[in-house]
């Protein structure tokens, strides 16, 4: 019987499952690490590709970043959100698309399911003593495994989506079960293909069970912690979910006043909410 990881690797050589990175994504993953970027040349790179720099720019200024002033170019978006943010923006945008048909996977709610996550990575960094930056592209990346999944394995896929949400805190097991691997295994192998930060793949690779990890990532267990609270948001029963599934054990492993997140009134949702 073929092994978890050789069944990995021969997902990866259907090339619906590993695109290529598009050029300006390669180019802004190479930044990476990098002490001085010229933004002006990424801002031109950016516009290389209008249609990408038009997605890029109606996500800047959509609610999640609640600009003082809308941003019109992307040199603007770079100087108002930062590269961070913007580089973020544009690898996920990347993704999307790459798998722009995923059968019954809903781009859009795992678009704004995303950026919930990402939103929630950088409230919560702050007291860990996490970089917010990298913590919000973690968190905006966490889901890429299930692109990977849906476009390279379709059909089981639409029979795993049968039967649970994509939201579901089961599903990663349940994948594990039927396809030898999760959704967590995939997006780690395809940050490592495209050549992602050691840490960014260390935390899709973890996120699923960060204190199981024999050498473990802190910045996993803050995707988790904010994965779990993504699902969470603008579900029926929030306050009784919130109090009976918080992960304690890695709330205090990571030394997290569980009251960051186990209420409603989370500040950076209650702005989304607002706005």
């Amino acid at each position: 019987m073929p092994t978890s990881d050789s069944r990995l690797q021969a997902l990866f050589k259907q090339p619906q499952a590993l695109p290529s990175a598009p050029e300006v994504a390669a180019r802004l993953i190479a930044t990476f690490g990098q002490d001085d970027v010229d933004v002006v040349a990424v801002a031109r790179d950016i516009d290389r590709d209008p249609v990408m720099a038009a997605k890029v720019l109606q996500r800047a200024n959509s609610a999640f970043f609640r600009l003082l002033r809308p941003v019109s170019t992307s040199r603007d978006a770079l100087m108002v959100l930062g590269l961070n943010k913007v580089r973020a923006l544009v690898i996920n945008t990347a993704l999307n698309d790459c798998f722009h048909a995923v059968g019954t996977l809903n781009l859009d709610r795992y678009w704004h399911h995303s950026l919930v996550a990402a939103t929630l990575a950088r409230y919560i960094a702050y007291p860990l003593r996490i970089d917010e930056n990298l913590a919000f592209t973690a968190g905006l990346l966490h889901g890429i495994g299930e692109l990977v999944l849906h476009a390279g394995l379709p059909e089981a896929m639409t029979e795993i989506d049968r039967e649970l949400d994509l939201l579901d805190p089961r599903r990663a097991e349940m994948e594990q079960q039927v396809l030898g691997f999760s959704h967590a295994d995939a997006g780690a192998e395809l940050a490592r293909r495209w050549h992602f930060p050691q840490r960014l793949v260390d935390a899709l690779a973890q996120q699923v069970s960060p204190l199981e990890a024999p050498q473990p990532e802190p910045l996993a267990a803050l995707v988790h912690l904010a994965v779990w609270r993504a699902c969470i948001h603008g579900t029926p029963g929030d306050a009784d979910r919130l109090i009976h599934t918080y992960p304690d054990a890695l709330g205090l492993a990571m030394g997290l006043d569980h009251d960051v997140l186990v209420t409603e009134d989370v500040p950076p949702l209650r702005e989304l909410e607002a706005s």
